[in-house]
C-alpha cells in the first residue's frame, strides 16, 4: 500500500509536470508565431522569448533542445492555428464551389483581421526560406502544398459535378493561392480595396459554364 501509494503521487507529479510542459510549449510557440509573422522565423529566439514571456531562457533552451527545434514547433503551432481559423469552419459549407468560397472568406478575414499581428505567417516566411533546404523549409512547403491541395480537391469537385466550367483544378487552386497572397501584401500596404478586387476575380474562376457550353457538351460537340 505504501509503495502504491507512492508511485500515485510520483505519477501525479509527473503528470502535472508534463501539463505544465505542454502549455509552456504553447505559450512560447504561439509568441514564437506572432513574432515570426512580424519579422520572420530568424527573428524568433530564446532570448527575445524569455524576454516577452517573462520566463527564463534556460527553461525554453528545455522545451525545444535547439533554435531548429523552436523553429519547427513554431511553423506547427502557426499550421494548427490556420486550420482552426480557415479550414475547420470552412468544411461546414457544402463540398465545391460553396466551400471555395468558405476557403476564401476565412482566409481573407485570416489576412485582414488579421489571426497574426504580421498578416499570412506563410508569405512572411516563405521568402525567408525558399532557396535555404532543410527541416525548416520542408515543412513550410509541405503547408503550402496542403492548401494548395485542399483548394484544388474543391475545384475538382465544382468541375466534376457541373457547378463550375471545365476549368483545371490546378491552375485555378494556384490563381486562388496567388490572389490571396496578393490580397495579404496589399493590406499590409494599406490597400484594402485590392480585396474586392481579387474577389471578382475569383468569382470569374467560379462561374458556372454558358448555357451553349453546357448544351454542346451535352450534344457531343
Amino acid at each position: 500500500m505504501v509503495t502504491s501509494g507512492r508511485q500515485a503521487a510520483e505519477e501525479t507529479t509527473t503528470d502535472r509536470r508534463l501539463l505544465r510542459g505542454a502549455q509552456s510549449r504553447r505559450a512560447v510557440t504561439r509568441r514564437a508565431v506572432d513574432i515570426a509573422s512580424l519579422d520572420g522565423l530568424e527573428g524568433v529566439s530564446f532570448g527575445r522569448l524569455a524576454e516577452d514571456l517573462g520566463i527564463s531562457k534556460a527553461g525554453i533552451q528545455t522545451l525545444f533542445r535547439s533554435k531548429e527545434a523552436l523553429q519547427l514547433a513554431t511553423v506547427e503551432a502557426a499550421r494548427e492555428a490556420f486550420v482552426d481559423a480557415v479550414i475547420r469552419p470552412a468544411l461546414r459549407s457544402p463540398a465545391g464551389v460553396a466551400r471555395i468560397r468558405a476557403l476564401v472568406d476565412r482566409w481573407i478575414d485570416y489576412a485582414v483581421e488579421p489571426l497574426f499581428p504580421g498578416g499570412c505567417f506563410w508569405g512572411a516566411n516563405l521568402p525567408e526560406f525558399d532557396s535555404r533546404p532543410g527541416p525548416v523549409r520542408d515543412a513550410l512547403r509541405q503547408q503550402q502544398r496542403a492548401w494548395h491541395t485542399t483548394l484544388a480537391t474543391q475545384f475538382r469537385r465544382a468541375v466534376a459535378s457541373g457547378e463550375t466550367a471545365a476549368v483545371d483544378p490546378e491552375s485555378a487552386a494556384f490563381q486562388v493561392s496567388a490572389l490571396l497572397n496578393a490580397v495579404n501584401l496589399a493590406v499590409r500596404l494599406g490597400e484594402g480595396d485590392r480585396v474586392a478586387m481579387a474577389r471578382d476575380v475569383i468569382e470569374g474562376l467560379l462561374a458556372p459554364a454558358s448555357h451553349d457550353a453546357r448544351h454542346r457538351t451535352s450534344a457531343g460537340g
